[in-house]
């Protein structure tokens, strides 16, 4: 499949911000199943974009803008070429052994209430790593409710699987504590999915997980929708939470507020 992806955020600045610095992780990398064939990001303001790696592989760009800045966009552009592999992932860059994924953060922590959830799950997978993980998914897809994307910060796992709802982050946060509870590293991941797979074009900008399977290496779970990834998403960014992988972070200068507004297509 052949994937477009317009993806424009609206940065507004009141009063106007003396200075701004961004680093951008909105860039794919090619893997197998995945072929970036265009990619463009252009900034609104006269700034150049560095390009580099981070910690984990992704590509990052970097970049400052100097005010006054009353509005700042960001905008991407690219095609990719999409073909399913069933979920499992295959020559992504790998900077670290899978067990650095086993490490928590305060967005993932389990309580007890989702362990007991993960010990249910594998309990009825008869101890079988992969099964358990397709019972993670296939439960939190029925028991919580995915409500549309929020500019709000992610909750943390146990507020959001408590509250028995959450966005695909937040589900995504669900399930990396769920997992890693088990002793199966997980990791989230940050992308794009064709809303013709049952995600409303307004949530097309994406998260979901990726968990080491014995035998067959990385293998990605979108529990959001309840199936594992195919050729309608785009893979994007990875880490230890949706910290780790965000699209954009940074900070401006100057006192006032800031707003952000965001709209992502994603078609054929």
């Amino acid at each position: 499949m052949r994937l477009h992806v317009a993806h424009r955020t609206v940065y507004r600045y009141e009063p106007p911000a003396t200075g701004v610095i961004q680093v951008l992780r909105l860039t794919p990398r090619n893997h197998e199943g995945q072929y970036v064939v265009r990619w463009r990001i252009d900034i609104s303001a006269d700034a150049r974009l560095a390009a580099h790696e981070d910690a984990f592989g992704n590509v990052t760009h970097v970049f400052n803008a100097d005010g006054p800045l009353r509005e700042l966009a960001v905008e991407v552009n690219g095609e990719v070429e999409t073909q399913s592999t069933d979920g499992v992932v295959r020559g992504a860059v790998e900077r670290f052994p899978p067990s650095l994924f086993l490490r928590d953060t305060a967005l993932t922590q389990a309580d007890p209430a989702i362990r007991e959830f993960a010990q249910k799950a594998r309990a009825g997978s008869d101890g079988n790593t992969l099964g358990a993980l397709h019972a993670l998914m296939d439960r939190l897809h029925a028991d919580m409710a995915r409500e549309s994307h929020s500019p709000h910060p992610a909750k943390p796992a146990a507020e959001a699987f408590a509250a028995g709802r959450g966005t695909a982050r937040d589900i995504a946060h669900v399930f990396l504590g769920a997992a890693r509870s088990l002793g199966i590293p997980a990791r989230y991941v940050a992308g794009y999915c064709h809303a013709a797979d049952g995600v409303p074009e307004e949530d097309a900008g994406h998260a979901w997980a990726e968990a080491c399977a014995p035998d067959l290496g990385w293998v990605a779970f979108d529990p959001a929708i309840g199936m594992c990834p195919v050729d309608a998403h785009v893979r994007v960014a990875i880490g230890l939470d949706s910290l780790g992988a965000a699209a954009a972070r940074g900070t401006r200068y100057g006192a006032g507020g800031e707003t952000a507004e965001v709209a992502i297509k994603v078609g054929q």
